[in-house]
């Protein structure tokens, strides 16, 4: 099963390396759309994944148009607060794509506007304006990897009965 998590035009190096993490442990291939906001050898960014940063499956694209362009038969889905469906009554499909935009702009308008099926959101209260981008895509991956009953991980939720009570771990 494979997962792909889509940064398109990520302003933080931080969010980027808390994303870089999340896709060494979970597995997940990780795109990067230029123009970024920092520079790959950003200290901020080694910092935040620094210790996972070589178990990464990482590709760059110069913009969307060379994403589309080198991945032109994926399933896409769109994460952004103007979706009306909620990411988690969506079913994702192997070889999904998982797409984020910009920390102070989001994804582009034209690309929503063409993709509204595949238009995704996480539940928020109303006030609030959104996410931190690195939660957001945590939230999208893990429910991908939980309707997949979370291939090739450590899946506690497996444990026999004999083995809660052995571990003591409600005591």
């Amino acid at each position: 099963m494979e997962i792909n998590i889509v940064l398109v035009e990520p302003q933080i190096p931080q969010n980027t390396g808390n994303i870089a993490r999340t896709c060494a442990v979970t597995g997940a291939r990780l795109h990067l759309v230029k123009p970024l906001g920092f520079s790959i050898d950003d200290k901020k960014l080694k910092h935040a994944g620094l210790d996972y940063w070589h178990h990464l499956d990482i590709t760059y694209y110069e913009g969307l148009e060379d994403f589309f362009k080198r991945n032109p038969e994926g399933k896409f889905f769109y994460f952004t607060t103007k979706a009306r469906r909620v990411y988690s009554k969506v079913r994702y499909p192997d070889k999904c794509y998982l797409f984020f935009g910009r920390e102070d702009k989001g994804l582009p308008e034209k690309l929503l506007f063409n993709n509204e099926p595949y238009c995704v959101r996480i539940p928020m209260k109303g006030a609030m304006r959104s996410l931190n981008l690195s939660n957001s895509v945590a939230i999208g991956v893990y429910e991908v990897l939980r309707q997949w009953d979370f291939p090739e991980l450590i899946n506690y939720g497996k444990l026999t009965q004999y083995d809660w009570e052995k571990a003591n771990f409600f005591n």
